[in-house]
């Protein structure tokens, strides 16, 4: 059998693992909306269903970095963070318990640093080309590498060695993927945002986002989440090992791609642009550690 069509049969096999909290079911629903049409009370009720998470959003709406303080009932919490916010750590929170311990390829707070991060990348990134859902480009990039956790679930053993000879090789995890596995985490992704039924858009971002013939295709959304991950994975939030790479975002090919559709950018400033984007990463990297705790150490879980 192919091994791709193989990996979409296995994806199903996800939907019987028993640790998912109550709020998962409710939470892919909200998901699949956009986000004007999500009701703040239902963010409530989902948040006070749960005093894990509950309690993780009061205590970073409290924290010094929102400049909040008596921040005590979780409607407040959530009007301090903002929806979007509140819905990656649900999302994450959910996650974390969906998947079993011991299941882990990757620690768990590299892999979350990362999609965090790569969401306010993207977002950021969003807002200065003007793009015109910032929200969804915080959710793509939010997504984009679930397929890590597909890989890591199913192919538990192949995953631990594309991330340990990725290390070693200081090499792109997808292409170590693609040799050892015969699809990426970009292929596992995008097959499990589709098979949740979540926008087109956000699977194919998540599967196109290493593939630059794909990425031609899809559009300025998926480039954005490319372009965020790279200046993640080349700054402080990547995972965990150091990788043979450089950006130079004005010459890499989801930029040009980006100009054909917002040929503003051709003029673009693109020192103040880098600029902004690392002057932000202070606050992204803050964010991060407030969320799902201090920078993880060492790459593979069990390290």
């Amino acid at each position: 059998m192919n091994l791709k069509l193989q990996m979409q049969n296995e994806i199903k096999k996800l939907d019987s693992i028993s640790t998912a909290p109550a709020i998962m079911a409710p939470l892919l629903d909200m998901m699949r909306l956009p986000s004007e049409k999500i009701r703040i009370e239902k963010v409530v009720e989902l948040v006070s269903c749960d005093a894990a998470i509950a309690a993780q959003c009061l205590r970073l709406a409290n924290s010094p970095l929102f400049g909040r303080r008596q921040t005590e009932t979780v409607r407040s919490a959530i009007m301090a963070l903002g929806l979007e916010r509140v819905r990656s750590i649900l999302f994450g929170l959910c996650m974390n318990r969906v998947i079993p311990r011991d299941k882990w390829v990757i620690q768990p707070e590299a892999f979350w640093r990362h999609s965090l991060g790569c969401a306010l990348v993207t977002q950021r990134m969003a807002k200065i080309i003007e793009y015109p859902d910032p929200e969804k480009a915080y959710l793509a990039g939010l997504l984009h590498d679930l397929g890590f956790l597909v890989n890591s679930v199913l192919y538990t053993e192949d995953f631990r060695k594309c991330l340990r000879l990725a290390a070693e090789q200081r090499a792109p995890l997808h292409v170590v993927e693609e040799q050892v596995l015969g699809f990426t985490h970009g292929d596992s992704g995008q097959q499990l945002l589709e098979h949740w039924g979540l926008p087109k858009e956000l699977a194919d971002a998540a599967g196109c986002h290493h593939d630059f013939d794909l990425l031609r295709k899809a559009g300025a959304l998926a480039c954005l989440v490319h372009l965020g991950d790279l200046l993640c994975r080349v700054r402080y939030l990547g995972y965990s090992y150091d990788e043979t790479m450089g950006v130079e975002l004005g010459g890499d090919e989801a930029w040009q791609i980006l100009v054909t559709s917002y040929p503003q950018l051709e003029s673009m400033d693109m020192v103040r642009f880098t600029l902004d984007i690392d002057g932000a990463m202070d606050q992204i990297v803050a964010t991060v550690d407030a969320v799902f705790g201090g920078k993880a150490v060492g790459t593979l879980a069990g390290v």
